[in-house]
């Protein structure tokens, strides 16, 4: 098949499809600009609710932290169980259905310098987060009212952060996520039609591993691609190259290869454009549900919206909202842009 073409991609992860439209590609852009936000943060600003020290907004004080701090999200989406917060009891309309739902929100502060984003951190700083994510998992996933813990980043006011100070998120939830409830289904049927295969993202990283044209970056223990059925212009996903389940099964030595690999894909997205770039990003793990999942592989996820430079993005209006995802970049362009940037920031 000609993939310089329109065609269609198949993400077996969630059983969707995307429109891949590469001769629009050059199409004129006299649609929304962007502001892009570059001035110099201080290290320290009193009027962030993040800095160490400083008061957030519902009272309470940071403590004077040095590394990485956690606290319970101030205004949080989910609340934690009550005797109310049961399962529904089903008297509903099944067209009309609705249940309780309970949780944890928490706010992981990266770093207590406030000028600094995810791509400038050093490795150990990195390393540091995601040695907490990994204990905020083993501390939530242990409990019997949660499920699933969903961990996420939203860098830039493009994508809603409403605080420049480097922080990323988690929501543990009781009941499973949308997205998760269908990767877990796309995963587990792949398992059991494959036979003696491994899972799904094992054996999909052995294709790319071998026609390479997506892959941007290897370390020892993990790799850095562009999917094959990606969505966004740059979306890129991080897989490990072992089976790993959950972020809690990750060894020392592969802490310090996923926080290599974090930073070299964060330094090559701000190299993209010559301008900090906004993303979303999340990690997806097996659900903590007392169950084995061996269907399931730890990978991130990274979203970023822009399509042509720091002042052009990609908007999901019209066909994507109706219809299906579509996309003018082809993955393999995106991937052979983002390996040959530098993996030290320009700027």
């Amino acid at each position: 098949m000609d993939l310089t073409q329109p065609h269609r991609r198949y993400n077996p992860l969630t059983g969707e499809w995307v429109l891949v439209s590469p001769q629009r590609a050059a199409r004129p852009w006299l649609g929304a600009v962007e502001r892009v936000t570059r001035e110099q943060r201080p290290v320290y600003d009193p009027n962030c609710y993040l800095c160490p020290g400083n008061r957030r907004a519902n009272g309470a004080v940071n403590p004077p932290y040095t590394g990485v701090f956690v606290f319970d999200n101030d205004f949080p989406a989910l609340l934690p169980p009550t005797a109310n917060s049961g399962p529904t009891d089903g008297s509903a309309h099944p067209l009309l259905r609705a249940e309780p739902e309970a949780g944890v929100c928490r706010v992981i502060c990266f770093s207590p310098r406030h000028d600094l984003t995810l791509a400038e951190l050093p490795p150990a700083q990195i390393r540091a987060v995601v040695d907490t994510w990994v204990a905020q998992c083993a501390e939530l996933g242990a409990r019997e009212d949660i499920t699933y813990i969903q961990i996420f980043e939203n860098k830039g006011e493009m994508m809603g952060a409403s605080n420049p100070h480097p922080h990323g998120q988690l929501w543990a939830t009781r009941g499973l996520p949308t997205e998760i409830v269908k990767e877990t289904r796309g995963q587990l049927n792949y398992l059991q039609r494959a036979g003696s295969h491994g899972p799904l993202l094992v054996d999909y990283l052995e294709i790319e591993r071998r026609e390479g044209g997506r892959i941007i970056f290897e370390n020892d223990h993990f790799t850095c691609l562009v999917p094959f059925w990606a969505v966004w212009p740059f979306e890129t996903m991080i897989l490990p190259r072992r089976h790993v389940r959950r972020l809690t099964e990750l060894g020392e030595a592969e802490r310090d290869a996923l926080a290599d690999a974090l930073k070299r894909l964060t330094v090559r997205y701000d190299n993209l454009f010559n301008a900090p770039f906004p993303y979303t990003m999340g990690i997806h793990q097996a659900p903590y549900d007392g169950q084995v999942h061996d269907e399931w592989q730890l990978h991130l996820h990274f979203y970023p919206p822009l399509l042509r430079s720091a002042t052009v993005r990609k908007f999901m209006v019209g066909y994507e909202m109706l219809a299906q995802p579509q996309r003018d970049l082809t993955p393999e362009q995106a991937a052979e842009r983002l390996r040959a940037l530098s993996e030290v920031r320009a700027f």
